[in-house]
């Protein structure tokens, strides 16, 4: 029998009740003649309650112990679902990462995936178990618990789909699809039927929330096709796969903000080979992800030097820059939270000069101040100040025609 993925995020199984919806739909596919796979997340805001009570204690919980309460959320999702599937009449069996194979490099809180040895799994779908899996977690190569980083349930989904080649991989959320914008802040963002996975990479990396960036990335590595859909409806959503002929060439897919990222600046950086490389190195060492950077000209031998980071980052980066200011011999550094990320992708942009251009355009007629850019073949992004995060999106979302004129 064909193999079906599906993952339900933590408002589609934020209750009891929804949780007993959630059942429903996965007999219903089970029925249909699937072997089924479900990752759940953990119920509403566990995961951010827990991490809070963690916070109460101290601001630097223990990497290892913070992995072993996070986790804790999707263990509670997933025996409430397996529960609810049997009390159906319909056989389920639920594993946790570990249980499931995953196997994870050792980094604590945000772990890689290094392989999945699904051997339990298989036999129990040859059984005609259904297998519900939490999401999020993995067993790393040191037998620790570990997980997977923010939005890892995706992540999860989309390996677990591609090591028993699974026929697709539907994640469930609260949206009905991909839009060409965060309907929440853009009422009149339209729903779009079929993305390329470059196009939903850029879209995902630039902060839109409907899919993690990594899971994106596997799926693409593996051919694992997507389908992004509600939880609370049976209408068709967005699939995310590779280009096709008979896919429509539009200009501009989408655009996203992301208000979950801090500026940062080492003033005064001596202008000599190697040192950005130093920088760099010493904040990768931290498991830190930046993403734009920007150098400025040199005077007098030194440079200024911006990049972006995640805000949920800052505690360990602050660490590492204090030593690294005085290793480099830098003035030292500055830290703006009060910044958001406004980017535009399409895969149409690389045959049309003239995006960026127009991008600046709607920005400067709201009188925006742009402060860092960045570009790729198919995305041009803006930082801004936050406080004109939601203009600058409804602004560019209009210019370039993605409005549902239906709306």
């Amino acid at each position: 029998m064909p193999i079906v993925v599906q993952k339900y995020g933590g408002t589609s199984v934020g209750s009891v009740e929804r949780i007993q919806i959630v059942a429903d739909r996965v007999v219903h596919t089970r029925e249909a003649g699937n072997d089924v796979i479900v990752v759940v997340s953990a119920m509403g805001e566990t995961t951010d309650d827990l991490g809070r009570m963690a916070a109460q204690i101290t601001d630097l919980p223990d990497p290892r112990e913070l992995d072993m309460l996070l986790t804790a959320g999707e263990r509670i999702a997933m025996s409430l679902l397996g529960i609810a599937i049997n009390a159906r009449g319909c056989k389920a069996a639920s594993y946790t990462g570990s249980q499931a194979g995953i196997i994870t490099d050792t980094t604590h809180g945000a772990a890689k995936i290094v392989e999945i040895r699904p051997k339990r799994v298989i036999e129990a779908l040859d059984q005609g178990i259904v297998v519900v899996l939490a999401g999020f977690q993995g067993l790393s190569s040191q037998y620790e618990i570990t997980t997977l980083g923010r939005g890892g349930s995706d992540l999860t989904a989309v390996a677990m789909a591609g090591a028993v080649s699974a026929e697709v991989c539907e994640i469930y959320t609260d949206v009905e699809g991909v839009f060409t914008a965060d309907p929440r802040l853009v009422p009149t963002a339209r729903k779009i039927e079929t993305i390329t996975y470059d196009e939903m990479l850029e879209l995902a990396g630039a902060g839109a929330k409907v899919l993690q960036a990594r899971s994106v990335e596997m799926a693409r590595r593996h051919g694992v096709r997507i389908h992004v859909r509600s939880t609370f409806t049976t209408d068709d959503g967005t699939w995310v796969q590779e280009r096709r002929a008979d896919m429509e060439g539009v200009l501009i897919s989408g655009a996203a903000l992301d208000t979950d990222e801090a500026k940062v600046t080492i003033d005064a950086v001596p202008d000599r080979p190697g040192v950005a490389a130093t920088i760099f190195k010493a904040i990768a060492a931290e498991s830190i992800n930046v993403d734009m950077i920007v150098q400025n000209v040199s005077h007098d031998g030194t440079t200024d030097m911006s990049f972006t980071a995640p805000l949920a980052d800052l505690s360990r980066l602050e660490g590492a820059l204090e030593a690294l200011s005085r290793d480099i011999g830098a003035q030292g550094y500055t830290i703006d939270d009060g910044v958001a990320k406004v980017s535009l992708v399409g895969a149409g942009m690389k045959s049309h000069p003239g995006v960026a251009a127009d991008m600046f355009d709607a920005l400067a007629t709201e009188g925006i101040n742009i402060e860092m850019i960045s570009t790729s073949p198919i995305r041009v992004s803006c930082v801004i100040r936050r406080d004109d995060a939601e203009r600058a999106l409804l602004a560019v979302h209009t210019r370039f025609g993605l409005d549902d004129t239906a709306a």
